[in-house]
């Protein structure tokens, strides 16, 4: 690990990725529910999830760390069975994904915490957009009630995983 990154940036980056492991998964089930009126957003989220993935694995291997992996598959916080309960469920991962964010946001500095805070911001905004609420500081304050789930409102699978 580069001697000008602490334990603590390394963690939150590994933490970033794998919210965004799980948002990725997420969005491949929001979007076989989500129907025709979200699916173009749906799309956009998903595609942007991976954008940021691939880039947090270049950025944790350029700092020496071993990238965390994807489970094979992850748990939902409830049955997603109509496009209402999709939108539900992307609005949970935009608000998690936020809160991994805003810790990487602390836990970093120059350039890497400016994405950060850029990250957080297109979180913040996307869960909105699917019916989120809106809160003065996204990421922070809303997170408590996330306990015992994954980053991104996914618990990896116990019967899946992927070996890192």
């Amino acid at each position: 690990m580069s001697g000008q990154v602490s334990e603590a940036e390394l963690t939150a980056l590994q933490a970033a990725l794998a919210a965004e492991h799980a948002a990725v998964y997420g969005y491949g089930v929001v979007g076989g529910r989500i129907g025709e009126r979200g699916r173009a957003e749906a799309l956009a989220a998903y595609d942007g999830h991976r954008a940021r993935r691939d880039a947090l694995v270049r950025e944790v291997r350029d700092l020496g760390g071993e990238p965390v992996a994807a489970s094979a598959a992850y748990a939902l916080p409830f049955q997603v069975s109509d496009a209402a309960a999709a939108a539900r469920l992307a609005a949970g991962l935009e608000d998690r994904v936020a809160g991994v964010y805003a810790d990487l946001v602390r836990a970093a500095t120059g350039t890497r915490r400016g994405s950060a805070a850029a990250a957080l911001r297109e979180s913040a905004v996307r869960a909105v957009r699917w019916g989120g609420r809106s809160v003065a500081f996204p990421g922070l304050a809303e997170r408590s009630s996330g306990e015992g789930t994954g980053a991104a409102g996914t618990a990896p699978s116990a019967s899946a995983s992927v070996p890192g």
